[in-house]
């Protein structure tokens, strides 16, 4: 009896309808990159300083140059460590006292300018920038500071909640009908954070944002590598995932075409509404229907996937069938992922190569820092360096798998983190390099376990697999500005110890997942339990198919 992989093969494996559907998908998963990092450019924060309309009124009176106002009413730097006075404090003074003059203003007042007393910023800030956003807008600046780390924990918290449910929806409901309802509702969301009137309500429009938005995005890559056969599901997957960096490369490009936040989120979010149009373009994943027992849909489908390819309808689509020795239809459960021994061990060391993954990408961006006055550029550079690592994974995976790959760039980042802390400060070229070394290696992992977790489950808990052990990356991002400067305020190599235990800690557990390098899909607990046991590339199998109905006639 054949499988789906069987049928695909002969209904075409990449055919027209595959293409198809794959560009219209990669179009999905640039669109999540502005949700995931676009507080880069939502929420950056200009160089500001204590806003005082008398000091301004003197300027204007006495005819300064901007460099002359801030010279004469702008406290300078404060000491190691301390923040910035002239940007959180302002002098004490009363501006519109007569006495002051053009030349000079405080020297009758005091004979150093630093004995002279700060306060807090009274009258708000003004920023140095031609545009906008969400801290100049709601003064997220000193203080408040903090609630700029909060918008950002919020999506991720909203990653971490939506995993959980997302998953069941789209295992439990089907992939299609959860990546429409998902991507409607993270397009609304959009569309209100451009409206928002308030940071309260801003906030709650994000975390729930996050809540679907990642859902929207899994459930693109799951259908992806589900209509697609054996021998092009790693290319796919890969390729979708470098859509996403398309994105950060495109983003950099929108955004600095409109400086204004809220014009910028409309500009992000608007278009999402054109996935809508998938209702009639997409189809329900055929695996998936099958492990409802829905095979008349199944079908159908494939019937129209071998139309649409260019090929002759199959007689045999009918015997189509699931091995598993159950009379109903295969539900989705939390506990099954842990049912097995074999499907225990991989869900415990996805969940770990995920929480790494995430640490050390976010964690080694963070330790770097900015290190440039242009953030546009800066962004598009740094984006461009992750597309070397999907070219790095397709020329190595058809020859090596993806296991040995991923322990081998596992123990790369790791490497890279260890060497960091011995780089003298003054060696900044060499510590940058070193680091888009380490950067490059979780790059190549965080497509690899994105890919290994899909080929690691059965059909009818694919989705919930992938969305339970990726959420551990979001609990990563949470985390992981709190880690990485705590620590520094320790030892700043710290962190860099801590990166560089977990990266070749996860080079070795990788190495304990089985290889699915030519291996069908799981489609049921049994299968992904025997992954690695007697699985065998389907290419080195030979297949005896004996015709009964000529039998019969002999």
């Amino acid at each position: 009896m054949p499988t789906v992989d069987d049928i695909l093969e002969q209904v075409g494996e990449f055919g027209r309808f595959q293409k198809q559907t794959f560009l219209a998908l990669c179009l999905l998963s640039a669109a999540f990159a502005p949700i995931y990092v676009g507080i880069v450019f939502l929420a950056f924060t200009p160089d500001h300083r204590c806003r005082s309309p008398g000091a301004a009124e003197l300027s204007r009176r006495c005819g300064w140059s901007l460099a002359e106002e801030l010279n004469y009413t702008v406290p300078g730097a404060g000491a190691t460590g301390e923040a910035f006075p002239r940007q959180c404090r302002g002098y004490e003074v009363d501006w519109n006292h007569s006495a002051l003059g053009c030349v000079e203003p405080l020297a009758g007042l005091a004979a150093n300018r630093s004995h002279l007393p700060l306060g807090p910023c009274r009258h708000g800030w003004v920023y140095d920038t031609p545009g906008s956003s969400i801290v100049t807008e709601f003064n997220l600046v000193c203080d408040d500071s903090w609630k700029v780390d909060l918008f950002q924990s919020c999506v991720n918290l909203g990653f971490f909640l939506g995993s959980l449910g997302v998953g069941y929806i789209a295992d439990r409901f089907g992939r299609k009908l959860c990546l429409l309802a998902t991507t409607l509702m993270s397009t609304v969301l959009g569309v209100l954070m451009a409206v928002a009137p308030d940071y309260t309500s801003l906030l709650l429009f994000r975390l729930l944002q996050g809540l679907v938005s990642k859902g929207s995005w899994t459930s693109g890559y799951i259908l992806i590598t589900e209509f697609v056969g054996l021998g092009y599901r790693r290319t796919v997957a890969i390729l979708y995932q470098t859509a996403f960096t398309g994105g950060l490369v495109l983003l950099s490009g929108v955004a600095y075409a409109i400086p204004h936040w809220r014009w910028l989120q409309l500009a992000i979010s608007l278009p999402t509404f054109l996935f809508l149009l998938y209702y009639w373009c997409v189809p329900e994943s055929p695996r998936w229907l099958l492990s409802q027992k829905r095979n008349a849909q199944v079908v159908k489908i494939l019937d129209h996937i071998a139309q649409k390819n260019g090929k002759l309808p199959l007689t045999d689509l009918k015997m189509l069938f699931l091995e598993e020795d159950v009379t109903e239809k295969l539900r989705p459960s939390f506990a099954d992922l842990f049912v097995t021994p074999q499907l225990r061990k991989h869900t415990f060391i996805l969940m770990y190569l995920w929480f790494t993954s995430s640490v050390l990408y976010q964690g080694l961006i963070m330790h770097v820092g900015a290190t440039g006055a242009n953030l546009y550029l800066d962004f598009f550079y740094s984006a461009l360096v992750e597309f070397p690592a999907a070219f790095i994974i397709l020329a190595t995976t058809d020859r090596f798998g993806l296991i040995r790959p991923s322990a081998a760039s596992n123990l790369m980042a790791g490497a890279a983190c260890f060497a960091m802390i011995f780089i003298s400060h003054d060696l900044r070229w060499l510590s940058i390099t070193v680091a888009c070394v380490g950067r490059m290696g979780i790059t190549i992992v965080f497509q690899m376990v994105c890919l290994v977790s899909a080929e690691l489950y059965p059909t009818f808990i694919r989705n919930l697999g992938v969305m339970v052990c990726s959420s551990l990356c979001d609990l990563g991002g949470v985390i992981t500005p709190f880690v990485v400067f705590r620590l520094m305020d320790i030892w700043q190599g710290l962190p860099l110890t801590l990166f560089a235990v977990l990266g070749l800690v996860a080079g070795g557990v990788t190495l304990l997942l089985p290889e699915t390098k030519g291996v069908t899909l799981p489609e049921t607990i049994q299968d992904a339990e025997n992954l690695g046991r007697m699985a065998k590339p389907k290419e080195n199998m030979i297949y005896l198919q004996i015709r009964t109905s000529e039998r019969a006639g002999t």
